[in-house]
């Protein structure tokens, strides 16, 4: 609940503009509540970006023994697309702080994402060893499957604007079969319609 109220104020008011009594309100806490749990806004801030970097960890999961890339990569676009979902707020305070040069995760940058980003690399160039899709860079790859799911929470209002409201649960179906089919017939890991 602490984590939820948080990630929405810092969202909408970004680190600046957040207050713990926001977020004591938002979460329908007193704010003396609030300190007990994190006792600096700085703290609650740094719990809400692990969070969502957890989350996005565990998501890519999916790619270390899937048969492929087709079966790996679209699982992962499945996962993001759904994060993207149901955690837009996290997505946008993470976009916010690396916008700003992060200045609170940049040991997670140096450290956990790029381990994890040399680790999803090592899958695609076996996969591209192995025949199973076109020879690309991996990084590049995992940058352009992170801007386009991460751009449905991200860049939402624009979506929900060009939509002419919020996606409907056919419109997240239609979306996640669009970009895996767009992304993995562009990279050769399904064969040609």
């Amino acid at each position: 609940m602490i984590l939820k109220a948080a990630e929405t104020v810092f969202a909408e008011a970004g680190f600046g503009g957040a207050t713990m009594q926001l977020i004591a309100d938002m979460a329908g806490l007193p704010k003396a509540n609030l300190h007990y749990y994190f006792a600096t806004k700085e703290a609650l801030y740094r719990a809400v970006v692990e969070r969502i970097f957890r989350i996005w960890l565990t998501a890519a999961n999916v790619m270390d023994d899937a048969a492929g890339p087709a079966e790996g990569i679209g699982a992962y676009i499945d996962a993001k697309l759904e994060i993207s979902r149901r955690h837009a707020n996290g997505s946008k305070v993470w976009a916010s702080e690396v916008m700003h040069g992060a200045p609170v995760i940049q040991d997670y940058l140096e450290t956990t994402l790029r381990d994890w980003t040399a680790g999803r690399a090592a899958v695609i160039r076996r996969w591209i060893a192995e025949g199973k899709m076109a020879e690309v860079n991996p990084e590049h790859l995992l940058y352009m499957l992170w801007a386009s799911t991460q751009h449905y929470a991200d860049f939402g209002h624009q979506i929900e604007v060009l939509n002419g409201g919020p996606l409907s649960e056919a419109d997240w179906t239609a979306a996640k079969a669009s970009v895996k089919e767009i992304i993995l017939r562009g990279i050769g890991a399904l064969p040609p319609s």
